[in-house]
């Protein structure tokens, strides 16, 4: 057997060396994918408002004067907080004043006049019981003591007018103060004053029947807010009163609020030019906790129609098109057929098709990204942290 040359061998071995390296280089490079890693959690189905709700309160005046005048005090301003019952503006009043002081003094002069009736009505009777004895006695004639009979009934009939009379002063001095009362605007519940358009020295006029006249103080009670808000028309027979719901409100972003889904509108709002939606009531389970809320400020719901907690999950968004996801296992990727529970907008439950610690793609932003493809995890994705539903 003839032995190969050594400087063969090294032709050999170079050739072979080029053609590896020609190989790799021409191989293609591995893709770098963003993965999550299917693990237990807790997973909720929820539905969403489909425009911004609406921060309301269930106790809410508009509040003005019932007759015009000018006002002399403004105890409260916008955002003073108040107890029912306290004052809240004050008309100027002395016309009010004077007739109820008329109306207590005609009350003190009928007391007067009664008293003095009443006791005439006494003497008269008085007067008749002696008549009827003498009358007895053949002493007083008949004419005499139909006279007497007549002054007792004039005296009791007068001091019957006369109390009559009393009670309709006293009648007067009640209207009087009533009168005077509505110089006064006081709050009907405990609150804070949202809103103060008027000012002292300024004359008030109350709103005519059909006249719309802006309110003067708006009231509302911070115990009693809730959020209405829309929801899609096919969602309305999914949602019940009772429901558990989280409310976020856009004046205090990261914080979202317990509460309880109220009522649901037995009717589909038509708008035109707007999806056809239903209307729905939540409000906080701990109603001090909405304080610093203020009505009208847009908000947002989700109603938890069902929840479930220790199931395996993933993203959402690593779900194609028939449940299919792109699985990195040994630096490539294989397709994976999962069957799917409960899913909203962030996880979806796997049912079957993955184990816990598998690594799915969640972004497919690529052509390139399909099964077969060598690939590795974005070292960010690698310690995944583990998020809430």
């Amino acid at each position: 057997m003839r032995k190969v040359p050594r400087w063969a061998a090294v032709l050999l071995a170079i050739g072979a060396g080029a053609v590896l390296l020609v190989a790799w280089l021409l191989r293609k490079p591995s893709l770098e994918v963003k993965v999550a890693r299917a693990e237990a959690g807790p997973v909720e189905e929820i539905v969403a408002n489909t425009r911004a709700g609406t921060v309301k309160a269930h106790r809410r005046a508009k509040l003005s004067p019932q007759i015009p005048g000018v006002v002399t005090a403004l105890p409260h301003r916008k955002g003073s907080r108040v107890a029912a019952g306290e004052l809240l503006l004050q008309i100027e009043d002395s016309v009010q004043r004077a007739a109820l002081n008329l109306a207590e003094d005609q009350v003190r002069t009928a007391e007067a006049r009664t008293r003095e009736a009443c006791l005439a009505a006494d003497l008269a009777e008085k007067e008749l019981a002696r008549g009827l004895a003498l009358s007895r006695d053949g002493v007083l004639s008949p004419q005499a003591l139909d006279a007497l009979q007549s002054a007792r009934d004039r005296a009791i009939a007068t001091c019957q007018a006369l109390r009559a009379a009393l009670e309709e002063a006293r009648s007067q001095v009640r209207l009087a103060r009533a009168q005077l009362a509505l110089t006064q605007l006081r709050a009907p519940f405990a609150g804070i004053v949202a809103e103060c358009s008027g000012e002292v020295g300024e004359w008030i006029t109350p709103s005519p029947t059909g006249i719309p006249i802006p309110a003067v103080l708006d009231l509302f009670d911070p115990a009693t807010l809730y959020v209405s808000a829309p929801i899609d028309e096919v969602d309305s027979q999914r949602v019940k009163a009772g429901m558990p719901v989280r409310i976020a409100v856009d004046s205090h972003p990261g914080q979202k609020l317990a509460g309880r889904l109220d009522r649901v509108a037995p009717y589909v709002l038509d708008v035109q030019e707007q999806n056809r939606t239903v209307e729905v009531e939540v409000s906080p389970l701990d109603p001090w906790s909405a304080q610093g809320f203020l009505p009208g400020t847009s908000s947002d719901v989700e109603v938890i129609v069902a929840r479930r907690d220790g199931v395996l999950r993933i993203p959402t968004a690593a779900i194609a098109e028939g449940g299919k996801v792109l699985v990195l296992e040994g630096g490539r990727l294989a397709e994976r057929t999962v069957k799917t529970g409960l899913r909203n907008w962030q996880f979806t439950e796997v049912l079957s098709g993955l184990a816990a610690g598998d690594q799915v793609v969640t972004v497919r932003d690529s052509t390139a990204i399909r099964a077969g493809a060598r690939a590795h995890a974005q070292a960010q994705d690698q310690d995944q942290r583990r998020e809430g539903p």
